[in-house]
């Protein structure tokens, strides 16, 4: 049995876990980031949690195989960096995976959360057994990962799987630096409880499964929102089928939490969008894992060290 250690670092929260090959987690320590304290200090902070994890299970910390850390944004993951880090101000371009590497002599890998992310799915959850694997989440923003043979394409600069820029209503809705009418600010649950919010008010909608339930009991200024939310995502994902023509599609995110809306709709929206001879061969299937982000950075030295 082989083990791996996975970070997850976010604004919030930092967690460290010990997984063997298989995901079962064995130790896990979680704390507050304190980003306010600057990066060195989380570094350290990291470093103290992987020392503090009981690693009675592999017979002591040496016979761990490797480290693996999953944050937010994008990661240049030839070089060991976050690209941008608006979450974790001050982490663009730190050596974290370098500091790692010297301080506890192991092999050290860092990814984007929503790859890693894909990644667990792939090799543990829905996309196991499946050679390609697209993973897509939902949420707050939309993520990708594009895993072949359980390893993550990331791309020449790391941006492979940066979905959430691709352009889904052209002339839309322009959210932060990415492209006016793209997939995030058009159906991310932030979009929808945007659109929501303008049209039904803040007293009706604090979410976008709030638009969701609305739609659903026959309101047609929230079912407009979310059927144009659906053929957006469905947009969306014959742009990646075309691309890259994976085995299966795995969705997780909040947005999901709504799928008994819109899962048929958006399988016949996006066969409908998707040449003759792909539909029907690309499952849509729903994310397994309830932790996946964690055991999703472990896999990360696993898939690359095999």
């Amino acid at each position: 049995m082989k083990f791996y250690i996975g970070v997850d670092l976010g604004g919030t929260n930092v967690r460290a876990l010990l997984v063997d090959e298989n995901g079962q987690t064995y130790s896990e320590v979680k704390e507050s980031t304190e980003k306010e304290h600057g990066v060195d200090y989380v570094c350290s902070k990291i470093s103290r949690m992987i020392r503090t994890l009981d690693y009675d299970a592999c017979n002591g910390f040496e016979n761990v195989e490797g480290i693996g850390i999953g944050v937010p944004g994008p990661v240049d993951t030839v070089k060991g960096v976050m690209i941008m880090a608006s979450n974790l101000p001050g982490f663009e371009g730190y050596p974290i995976v370098d500091k790692l590497k010297e301080e506890f002599n192991k092999p050290v890998f860092l990814d984007n959360d929503a790859n890693v992310a894909g990644l667990a799915e792939a090799i543990l959850g829905a996309g196991k057994g499946y050679p390609t694997c697209y993973f897509i989440t939902v949420s707050t923003g939309i993520g990708g990962a594009f895993i072949v043979d359980g390893k993550l394409v990331s791309g020449g600069r790391g941006h492979a799987g940066e979905i959430g820029n691709i352009i889904v209503k052209p002339g839309g809705y322009k959210q932060g630096a990415l492209n006016a009418g793209a997939a995030e600010g058009e159906c991310s649950g932030t979009a929808i409880t945007r659109k929501g919010v303008a049209a039904l008010g803040e007293d009706k909608v604090k979410h976008a499964g709030n638009v969701f339930d609305l739609a659903a009991a026959g309101d047609a200024q929230a079912k407009a929102i979310c059927d144009e939310a659906v053929d957006e995502l469905s947009t969306l994902l014959a742009n990646i089928a075309h691309t890259v023509d994976p085995h299966c599609f795995v969705l997780g995110g909040g947005v999901m939490k709504a799928r008994d809306y819109f899962w048929d709709t958006l399988n016949e929206q996006f066969n409908a969008k998707i040449h003759a001879g792909m539909r029907n061969h690309i499952p849509l299937l729903l994310k397994k894992l309830d932790d996946c982000g964690a055991i999703g950075a472990a896999m990360l030295p696993m898939s690359q060290l095999d």
